[in-house]
């Protein structure tokens, strides 16, 4: 099992991608790990790329900054597209369906997730970023779901919670059809 992951979560401004950071880096605190969360924004507030980097290891962190990208998710084409070269040879990348990731190198491997399908489904768009949460650590393994539900819980308004834990369950359920296929 892998002990240094550095994580990127990257979508457009308002989808949620610094939120996603924020509650996997405290779920991974939660389990005893070293962790730095970082962000990023594009130039305009909603829209533009946005990533957020959490760095993660049972080692003492000495840089802020991902170098070597082990594990990437990208929630949109372009977030995909400005970001893809920071992912190593050897990394893992977890995207929508619908998003073309053919110019990656064959030694990435690549999880494609009917994420904005679902949420449609559910009728709520703002929780795609709490399914991708349930989709990537059923893929890692990094945290204990307890701890990614107590994150969760920490961190959404109250009013959001139910939706969100649904959304959460939802991800789990689609990150073990991904990883038995």
């Amino acid at each position: 099992m892998n002990k240094n992951w550095e994580l990127i979560i990257s979508g457009s401004g308002g989808q949620g991608a610094i939120l996603a950071g924020i509650i996997f880096a405290e779920a991974a605190l939660a389990n005893g790990y070293n962790v730095i969360q970082t962000q990023s924004y594009g130039p305009e507030a909603r829209g533009g790329a946005s990533r957020s980097e959490v760095m993660i290891s049972h080692e003492e962190l000495a840089y802020p900054k991902v170098q070597a990208c082990n594990l990437m998710v990208a929630m949109t084409q372009e977030s995909l597209d400005k970001y893809a070269d920071m992912l190593a040879d050897d990394g893992v990348l977890l995207t929508d369906q619908d998003i073309d990731a053919s110019a990656l190198k064959k030694s990435i491997r690549v999880y494609k997730a009917p994420i904005f399908a679902t949420v449609e489904k559910l009728q709520k768009p703002m929780v795609a970023n709490i399914l991708v949460l349930g989709i990537l650590n059923t893929i890692s393994g990094i945290v204990k779901p307890e701890n990614l539900s107590a994150a969760i819980q920490a961190r959404v308004p109250a009013a959001t919670i139910s939706i969100n834990l649904k959304a959460l369950e939802e991800g789990i359920q689609i990150g073990k059809k991904l990883v038995n296929a």
